[in-house]
């Protein structure tokens, strides 16, 4: 199955391991797994968490500026994939 390129990041918040991601295609929500591709980055995690705003939300849509804690370090301009549910 194909993965599908689902926005990019903006921003990475260190102290919190948070990532800015700018949705500009489909819809993610909570429980959805996704790849983060970088030139340094390559990881995948299942999304336990998103906020906009700082309010903690269960889906997004394309347009949608989000916040979802990642396991790793990423970095701006770093692609985000939404994983095919098996």
């Amino acid at each position: 199955m194909v993965e599908e390129k689902i926005g990019v990041i903006e921003h990475f918040f260190t102290s919190v391991s948070v990532a800015a991601i700018k949705i500009t295609n489909g819809e993610l929500k909570v429980g959805d797994t996704i790849h983060i591709v970088g030139a340094t980055t390559d990881f995948k995690q299942k999304i336990e968490s998103m906020e906009i705003d700082r309010t903690p939300i269960q889906s997004v849509k394309s347009g949608d500026d989000v916040g979802i804690k990642v396991k790793d370090r990423v970095r701006e301009h770093d692609v985000v994939y939404k994983v095919p549910e098996e």
